[in-house]
């Protein structure tokens, strides 16, 4: 009968809803890995010391790594130095922290894309380990 027609009607609305809001959902989102201590995290202007491995969410091809080059990377947090997914996935990392960044394209390279190895509009993840702060590590005592 009609309730029926209702409820697959809703089911249908809230299937397309749901997919349109995962669809567009911008940003970045942290999954941790392996806890950091927890208490110690970035602030704008920090200079960080990370490992990172970069791979393409469409087919989980490697685009870049620091470990593969043998040397982490440094950067300042906060100032635009890097893209926006990794200045405000990082900050959200304490120190020792491994994380996973999924990174929507208009929080990384967006529509231009990078050097030949990122398409434009792609979705980025970035596999992270916050290695220091300032030059100061978790063994530093």
């Amino acid at each position: 009968g009609d309730g029926q027609t209702t409820s697959s009607f809703l089911g249908a609305y809230a299937k397309v809803a749901y997919r349109y809001t995962f669809e567009t959902k911008m940003g970045v989102t942290k999954r941790t890995l392996r806890a950091g201590d927890g208490q110690t995290f970035p602030k704008t202007g920090d200079n960080l010391t990370m490992h990172y491995v970069g791979t393409l969410a469409s087919d989980g091809s490697q685009f870049d790594s620091s470990i593969k080059k043998g040397r982490p990377f440094r950067f300042t947090i906060g100032i635009g130095k890097v893209i926006r997914g990794w200045d405000e996935g990082v900050a959200q990392m304490s120190l020792g922290e491994k994380a996973v960044l999924e990174i929507t394209s208009d929080y990384g390279y967006g529509r231009r894309g990078a050097g030949g190895v990122i398409p434009p509009n792609a979705d980025l993840v970035f596999e992270v380990e916050l290695l220091e702060i300032n030059g100061q590590g978790l063994g530093a005592a």
